[in-house]
């Protein structure tokens, strides 16, 4: 059984000007292009999407979700590891929920924050990473070329999303310091490694350059200053959260 374009896009909800996209990049190909011109899909394009979909959500750029489903050509096997990390997602969406709670009865019963969180929709727009080229090249040389090999693919669209994470994740952070909660509770570590592994798809860091990373947003101002845009205080939060991540989870 085939569906034709627009079957597709009703029943996933993926524009048919998407899926023509996906299409032409080599994501996702139609099983047949009819006389008349009209892609046709089959089970197996179905299932694919449905991949495709999936890792979209968990924040996959589309060069990392064609590596991601090219890798696995057995599909059940990719669709049981993508099972195990979105429930490991649902897992940690629940922690900072149970956070937020927290923070939220906190601050109902009290007359004044002690914390001020602003929330930019994105700190870094415009931003100029490149400024911080020298200190990466001095601390981690190896891993500076691997990094800029790594994002010399990014488009403008990767970098944005990536910018915007980054923010989202400053926040997260806040809302935990501003709960008073501990830098080693699980809920703070697991956002901690959330970032980690971000950070792993330019460059991985061992325990002392973790550290070191951690250390360099308090002491470097203009790191700092952009933590202190979101809150007072926060740049040493996630430092000392780092800490505690790298002493448990990573090796020398």
């Amino acid at each position: 059984m085939s569906w034709s374009i627009a079957d597709v896009a009703r029943m996933s909800g993926v524009t048919a000007r998407t899926l023509r996209h996906y299409d032409d990049i080599g994501l996702l190909e139609p099983a047949c292009v009819g006389a008349n011109g009209y892609r046709y899909y089959e089970q197996e394009q179905l299932l694919r999407l449905q991949q495709i979909l999936v890792l979209r959500e968990l924040g996959l750029s589309l060069a990392e979700i064609a590596q991601a489903v090219d890798s696995e050509p057995d599909t059940l096997a990719a669709l049981k590891r993508q099972h195990i990390r979105l429930l490991g997602e649902r897992d940690r969406l629940a922690r900072m929920a149970d956070t937020v709670a927290r923070t939220i009865a906190e601050l109902e019963g009290k007359t004044e924050m002690t914390v001020e969180i602003n929330r930019p929709e994105n700190l870094f727009e415009g931003f100029d990473h490149t400024q911080y080229d020298d200190e990466a090249r001095e601390h981690w040389p190896e891993e500076f070329e691997q990094s800029r090999r790594n994002t010399a693919t990014m488009t403008a669209e990767d970098v944005e999303r990536m910018q915007r994470e980054l923010t989202a994740a400053m926040i997260r952070m806040a809302e935990f310091m501003a709960a008073g909660t501990p830098v080693d509770d699980v809920a703070v570590q697991a956002e901690i490694d959330t970032q980690y592994q971000g950070i792993c798809r330019f460059w991985t860091p061992n325990r002392d350059a973790y550290k070191c990373l951690g250390q360099m947003y308090v002491d470097d101002e203009r790191f700092k200053a952009n933590y202190e845009k979101i809150a007072q205080g926060l740049a040493e939060y996630q430092r000392d959260a780092m800490v505690v991540y790298a002493e448990e989870r990573l090796g020398e």
